[in-house]
């Protein structure tokens, strides 16, 4: 029988649109912790359609002050910043376009670049320069939300994949694989030094991923999303029934 540990704290919601309002409440709260804090906050912000509706709610809370928060990536497509598949586009019309945040606190992923590499390289200075650092040097996010795959996977670190091996580097290029894009993804340094991490699932799809995720023992390769095990600061998980196999 397989042993299950959830690790930090779990909340399973009725269905997809309870997820969204109390990610965003949850999301709300960790920010505003962040500034109360220090006076200002890193965020890092996943895309897909799990946590978009989320956004949306968190854009009508007046409490936070968007002048002092940095809004990172996790990931993004190799697709240019006004494509349908761009994180960017998604986050920008759900949340940044709606509140009152300086363009130089926004550090988009530049996906659509010819030469990726350099592009994962300047991606990793912007993080070092605004993002404030462990004993270790790894810069610490704040707040990160985080999704997960139905194979498992987590930001851009896929099943079966060198990538989740990476620890010499913050962001990585990701080649294209199948039917899949090419990626640039933030690596397991960066996710196990977040401070406050926030995984949003929905749906039955998301429940044996979620399974593999919680058990005691299995192999990160065959499931890349077992490294959000290693955060370091709080994690928060956000689910519905469904996801949760709960019914």
């Amino acid at each position: 029988m397989t042993t299950k540990v959830v690790p930090g704290m779990l909340i399973a919601v009725p269905d997809g649109i309870a997820v969204a309002r109390e990610a965003a409440s949850r999301l709300a709260k960790l920010i505003l912790d962040a500034l109360d804090a220090q006076g200002q906050a890193s965020v890092a912000l996943s895309g897909g359609g799990t946590p978009g509706p989320a956004y949306a709610l968190l854009r009508e809370d007046a409490r936070i002050d968007w002048s002092k928060v940095d809004v990172f990536f996790v990931d993004e497509r190799a697709v240019p910043p006004d494509s349908p598949r761009s994180n960017f586009r998604m986050v920008q019309e759900a949340l940044l376009d709606h509140v009152s945040i300086p363009p130089d606190r926004i550090h988009r992923m530049r996906g659509e670049a010819a030469d990726r590499g350099a592009a994962a390289r300047e991606y990793a200075s912007q993080i070092r320069a605004r993002v404030r650092h462990a004993e270790t040097g790894i810069p610490e996010f704040d707040v990160a939300v985080y999704g997960v795959g139905d194979d498992g996977h987590t930001a851009s670190l896929f099943p079966g994949e060198p990538s989740v091996d990476v620890t010499d580097r913050l962001v990585i290029d990701v080649p294209s694989a199948a039917k899949r894009e090419a990626r640039l993804s933030i690596t397991v340094p960066l996710i196990e030094h977040t401070r406050a991490a926030l995984i949003v699932a929905v749906g039955k799809g998301k429940q044996e991923a979620l399974e593999r995720i919680w058990s005691t023992s299995g192999d990160v390769h065959h499931t890349p999303g077992r490294v959000l095990r290693g955060v370091r600061g709080s994690i928060t998980w956000v689910i519905d029934k469904a996801a949760g196999g709960l019914g």
